[in-house]
């Protein structure tokens, strides 16, 4: 590999360190955290409920949302919990 190519690359490697720097700043800043498992059937509520720390809000909305009983909403939050990391 020609000089050439390895400065290009090391140029490109600190671009990318600085953008990485930048977005997390940016998550930290704006109190957001990135979470890469969502699925499009996650409620945004039940999400913020969990983030809140309010399980037991976040297992409510579910039952309201998809009318089950109380263990599997509960079950199925707790995965949605875990999923995401909350």
């Amino acid at each position: 590999m020609s000089t050439l190519e390895q400065q290009d690359i090391a140029a490109l490697k600190q671009h990318i360190y600085r953008l990485e720097a930048q977005v997390d700043f940016l998550y930290k800043h704006l109190a957001l955290t990135f979470v890469e498992n969502t699925s499009e059937s996650d409620d945004p509520k039940i999400i913020a409920a969990l983030k809140a720390n309010n399980l037991i809000e976040a297992i409510k909305l579910y039952r309201e949302r998809t009318g089950v009983g109380l263990a599997p909403a509960k079950a199925a939050v707790e995965e949605i919990r875990g999923r995401l990391g909350i």
